[in-house]
């Protein structure tokens, strides 16, 4: 029972680790660009990536589930009921929300100091990697509720994984096969598992951040 439970705890940091370093490789620069950039269609860009950060784990379990499923359109790839299709399913759900977090922390900053960096003869690259230092601070509580927003998710892991023992199972769906199954003092242990290790990280995080305050 003990290597069962560590197996899908390994599984299940891994899996949500991945999926927030993706949404991170995607959110960052898109919601930097979304920020800094000025055309026609930005309004309702920003509208789908703020209703993105709403989206419902189990509407993204269907959508991947349908994409990934053997009949189709990347039923080739054999994704389905894999520990990469809830990589893919939570990228999605964490991706919008490092997105929008990102618009939001890059639109506090000062214009001027944009204007300032270029004026100093800054490259594009320079300047966005001064404008990341300067909101870091914001950028990390984005890293932080990504991360939340996948950890703590069941609906797109169960449809997407289908919560196949040594395989696919994580945390969450092992809490509600426990909880069908009767075993609440087990749900329970692997409820207070869960919170322990989203708090371990998040309180990594922040011990980052508040570090980064102090400089």
């Amino acid at each position: 029972m003990i290597i069962e439970v560590a197996e899908i705890t390994l599984l299940s940091l891994r899996v949500s680790l991945l999926a927030t370093f993706i949404s991170l490789l995607i959110g960052l620069p898109l919601g930097t660009w979304l920020a800094l950039r000025r055309f026609r269609a930005r309004d309702f860009v920003l509208s789908l990536v703020n209703t993105g950060m709403a989206l419902p784990p189990v509407v993204v379990g269907l959508v991947v589930s349908i994409m990934l499923w053997r009949s189709g359109p990347l039923g080739s790839l054999r994704l389905i009921y894999t520990p990469a299709a809830i990589v893919i399913a939570q990228t999605i759900i964490a991706a919008p929300v490092v997105t929008g977090l990102t618009v939001s922390a890059m639109q506090q900053l000062n214009p001027r100091l944009r204007l300032q960096l270029l004026g100093l003869g800054a490259s594009p690259l320079q300047m966005v990697m001064a404008l990341w230092r300067e909101a870091r601070l914001p950028l990390l509580a984005a890293l932080m509720a990504g991360f939340g927003s996948v950890i703590s998710e069941v609906g797109a892991s169960m449809m997407v994984g289908g919560n196949i023992r040594h395989q696919t199972r994580v945390l969450t769906t092992a809490i509600v096969l426990e909880t069908n199954k009767g075993n609440f003092e087990i749900a329970v242990a692997l409820g207070v598992l869960l919170l322990f290790l989203a708090y371990l990280i998040t309180f990594g995080l922040t011990w980052v951040q508040q570090r980064a305050a102090r400089h």
